[in-house]
């Protein structure tokens, strides 16, 4: 069966290596400015947009490389800022961060990523079709500084999904804490690791929209003055879901002790029996064995002229054990050793 795992495996990662991931670039063009989705782009296709806008070569490496730091860069004509979010697939317990790098001009906007972000995915398809006609009006009728509001809003909207879904979890954790019939360590440890990734990914988060924020007035009409105000209700939303995460961590911390305490009082009731039944056991043992050895003592094979026959021996051991622990047990209970 393992084998048949392993070549399954083989398999899959044979097909992942054989049919890559599409790449795609779409231009949609807006009102007053262009909007380029890259998602899976090739190195041609970053540097191609990058000789016509003037992009910084180093920002094109960036692009291309799928595990950057988030930062902001600032030119006189564009800026650039790589943000990272969780895919809205993620599931709990696997460390995956997806990254969005963007080119912000006064007439263009690019967006580069993995086609892993599906809010974003939505966006982009709305904008290319007549679906929802209303939506892309809004999207693409006013400026750059909007649209990227919009895609940021709906990825820090997934992010509140996330942080719905840790809370969620923490419910049935809750649950699971106090019933010793099901193990929780293992989930506690993997929630724990899954909060301490969204809030590596919130906390730069809301440093570089505060950053976009600024920034995006140089590349804004006169008419965008309620832009900022737009920002703002971003920011409002990064710091519900850091004041959700740091609640989160702290009652994950509380699930973790409560657990610990639980399972030391559960072992040390094993424990106790298992010393009880060994204390208890201790003088049938004593007696056990002295009358095991070739030596003549009361009640041996050699009184079988005795009322009880050959049995005196097999009763005498039993009342001469029997009577010790009753008293030892006795004793314990008046210490309250043995509980009811």
């Amino acid at each position: 069966m393992k084998k048949g795992f392993i070549a399954n495996r083989l398999r899959s990662s044979r097909k992942s290596i054989e049919s890559p991931v599409e790449s795609k670039i779409d231009t949609i063009q807006g009102g007053k400015f262009v909007w380029i989705d890259l998602q899976n782009p090739d190195r041609t296709d970053v540097e191609k947009l990058a000789e016509k806008y003037n992009f910084n070569l180093l920002n094109i490496e960036d692009c291309v490389t799928k595990f950057e730091l988030p930062k902001l860069d600032s030119y006189d004509d564009h800026f650039f800022v790589i943000l990272h979010f969780p895919p809205l697939s993620q599931k709990i317990g696997i460390s995956k961060n997806s990254q969005l790098s963007i080119f912000v001009g006064k007439d263009f906007l690019v967006t580069v990523h993995q086609g892993d972000l599906k809010p974003l995915v939505e966006l982009a398809e709305i904008c290319k079709t007549n679906s929802d006609q209303q939506k892309k009006e809004k999207l693409l009728g006013k400026s750059p500084g909007f649209l990227l509001h919009e895609i940021i809003d709906v990825l820090v909207d997934d992010l509140l999904h996330t942080s719905r879904k840790i809370i969620a979890n923490l419910d049935e954790i809750e649950d699971r804490v106090f019933d010793e019939t099901k193990p929780v360590a293992r989930s506690i440890a993997l929630l724990r690791r899954e909060i301490n990734r969204l809030r590596r990914i919130v906390n730069p988060l809301k440093k570089f929209v505060l950053e976009i924020a600024k920034n995006i007035k140089r590349f804004s009409d006169r008419g965008d003055e309620e832009l900022t105000l737009y920002f703002d209700d971003v920011i409002d939303h990064i710091d519900k879901v850091i004041e959700t995460l740091e609640e989160s961590r702290e009652t994950m911390e509380i699930y973790k002790d409560t657990d610990f305490v639980l399972s030391t009082e559960k072992t040390n009731k094993v424990l106790a029996v298992l010393t009880i039944i060994f204390t208890l056991a201790i003088p049938s043992t004593v007696i056990g064995t002295f009358y095991g050895m070739n030596v003549n003592l009361p009640g041996g094979m050699e009184y079988n002229s005795m009322i009880l026959g050959p049995f005196t021996t097999f009763i005498v051991v039993i009342i001469a054990s029997a009577i010790p622990a009753i008293m030892m047990f006795t004793y314990f209970k008046k210490l309250g050793w043995i509980n009811s």
